[in-house]
């Protein structure tokens, strides 16, 4: 007889439970029934918001006092949803397809002048391109801009973005691009676009190599090779300049590391060869 706690008599035992969404209680002293709309945090103080068949809200404390299916029940706030797990991002910022294979190549196609440049996209935007099926091809120059278009015949189904180095105005390359953006009857199908830098190197940020801004190269000086001297790497030979682009090209992780100009063309550029034929 004397086995338990005998203070407590006979009166049922408030057991904990999670005010979860959805779930239909009484509040003891003034019977409201209704299901849980929500609970939230007000004055300080923990609450739980009921909702009755005629969609009358009132709101109570948290605690003990209410009744599910009759049983005396201590509501509690429920447990926080686990956050869900970021999604992986490419170095382009795009959110990365899981399993996703490369899609077969599209007829369309980016060009861009030379080899650092395609290493350059090829880091930061190579697994969009991927599954986009969108291959990027080297010009070697763009003195014959109108001939690779020509050669190219690009359509409707089958789009010509083009990324020029120092597209600047007065310049050559200006110059060679505004009669290239004419030329019929591709016009429709090609996009030529440029960023403002000497070279591609010089889209990478420069703080990614410890300087504040760009050296300016003196006139009659081969750029590359004032810029390696500015660094102090060596910059005699044609294999000296291949060893900085390779520092300079390990020194960019994703899309932040590039300039704004750089990044803008490019993204514009994909989306065009992209774009759903008309």
């Amino acid at each position: 007889m004397l086995a338990g706690d005998w203070r407590r008599g006979r009166r049922p035992v408030s057991a904990p439970r999670p005010a979860e969404v959805g779930l239909v209680v009484e509040e003891v002293e003034t019977g409201w029934c209704g299901a849980v709309v929500r609970t939230e945090k007000a004055g300080g103080v923990h609450v739980v918001v009921l909702e009755d068949r005629h969609r009358r809200t009132r709101t109570f404390p948290l605690g003990p006092g209410f009744l599910v299916d009759g049983t005396p029940v201590v509501l509690t706030a429920p447990a926080a949803a686990a956050p869900p797990a970021p999604a992986r991002r490419t170095a382009s910022g795009s959110v990365a397809v899981r399993g996703a294979r490369a899609r077969v190549a599209r007829g369309s196609r980016i060009l861009v002048e030379g080899k650092h440049d395609a290493e350059l996209v090829e880091k930061v935007w190579g697994d969009d391109l991927r599954l986009e099926g969108v291959v990027v091809e080297m010009l070697d120059g763009v003195d014959d801009l109108e001939g690779a278009i020509r050669d190219f015949a690009p359509d409707s189904g089958r789009r010509l973005g083009i990324l020029v180095d120092h597209l600047v105005p007065g310049t050559k390359e200006w110059r060679v691009v505004e009669q290239a953006r004419n030329l019929r009857p591709y016009a429709g199908h090609t996009l030529v676009l440029g960023h403002p830098y000497v070279d591609v190197w010089q889209s990478v940020r420069p703080e990614r190599l410890g300087l504040r801004e760009w050296p300016v190269i003196p006139k009659g000086t081969p750029w590359k090779a004032g810029i390696c001297a500015h660094l102090g790497w060596p910059h005699e030979t044609v294999a000296d300049t291949a060893r900085a682009w390779r520092r300079i090209l390990a020194t960019v992780r994703t899309y932040a590391d590039l300039e704004p100009a750089l990044l803008a063309s490019v993204e514009e550029l994909i989306d065009f060869v992209t774009a759903p034929e008309h």
